[in-house]
């Protein structure tokens, strides 16, 4: 398989070469950890959101029949 002269089942093993996940995977996940708490935290801190956001009504039931 060939696309625009790039053999990506000979060349893609390179970008281990690169990144080397023994050194970066930890600190990767680290740091998708820390923005998922950060964009909870912001989702949740808008107005009529989340921690601000009213109960909602009690609704009662219909009587059965």
């Amino acid at each position: 398989m060939q696309f625009m002269g790039y053999k990506p089942l000979e060349n893609d093993y390179k970008i281990w070469l690169v990144v080397n996940p023994a050194t970066w995977l930890i600190p990767t996940f680290i740091a998708l950890g820390a923005l998922a708490v950060l964009v909870h935290v912001v989702a949740f801190s808008l107005d009529g959101q989340g921690w601000h956001a009213p109960a909602p009504a009690a609704v009662e039931a219909a009587p059965a029949e």
